[in-house]
């Protein structure tokens, strides 16, 4: 009798065991599709909200009314917020919030934005050409907020992207007023020559290079 309770017992426990199993295998791909699923449905909410926020950005920016392209701006600086809040690490999202703010002129809390864009973990949804020229967006940013104490990270900030993207006229033109700032004239006017490269109608490249020119 004890001999058939201990075989009982043995098959019972084996059972649950199997049952148990079942479940878990049972229950794992529901919840994993679950989540694909909730996660395609942000992915999806959210680049719409980033698509509004672009059409609103380009709204602001060719505004000629200056009351009206604050409003398209702030109305875009929402979508942003909105794509944000769906996927906080999606760096296009904090660019586009920091392109508007600076159409408000805030340009302090812009370049806070595109610090986050260019920091982990959002930097990571960045492919070269666009990290670059979030780079060179930062760079302006950081000269026109302080431009004597902020020259060096921008000039870091722009040789970087000059070797992710050599097809960019304003970043090299900002890497020639960085030098120019910091006495490097060589160097400056060379940046300047780039920039006529890439851009030969380029009246900043041509006047900065002229006036260097001059100096020397």
């Amino acid at each position: 009798m004890q001999i058939i309770s201990s075989e009982t017992a043995i098959q019972v426990a084996f059972l649950a065991l199997t049952l148990a199993i079942f479940f878990v295998i049972y229950k794992l791909p529901k919840k994993a599709f679950s989540k694909l699923r909730s996660n395609n449905r942000a992915a999806s909410q959210s680049s719409h909200h980033f698509l509004n926020g672009a059409q609103l950005l380009s709204r602001a920016r060719s505004a000629r009314n200056r009351a009206t392209a604050e409003s398209f701006a702030k109305d875009a600086i929402a979508e942003a917020d909105r794509a944000i809040s769906l996927l906080p690490r999606d760096a296009a999202a904090l660019i586009l919030r920091a392109l508007a703010l600076d159409v408000l002129g805030r340009r302090t809390s812009a370049l806070r934005s595109i610090d986050a864009a260019i920091s982990p973990p959002a930097v990571k949804s960045l492919l070269g050409r666009e990290k670059g020229d979030a780079l060179v967006k930062r760079a302006e940013l950081q000269l026109a907020v302080n431009r004597r104490r902020r020259v060096d990270s921008a000039l870091s900030d722009l040789v970087e992207a000059m070797s992710l993207t050599r097809d960019n006229p304003k970043g090299f033109c900002l890497l020639g007023q960085c030098y120019e700032i910091k006495g490097m004239k060589d160097e400056a006017c060379e940046a300047f020559r780039e920039a006529l490269k890439i851009e030969p109608e380029s009246t900043q490249a041509r006047q900065c290079l002229a006036r260097l020119n001059s100096s020397t």
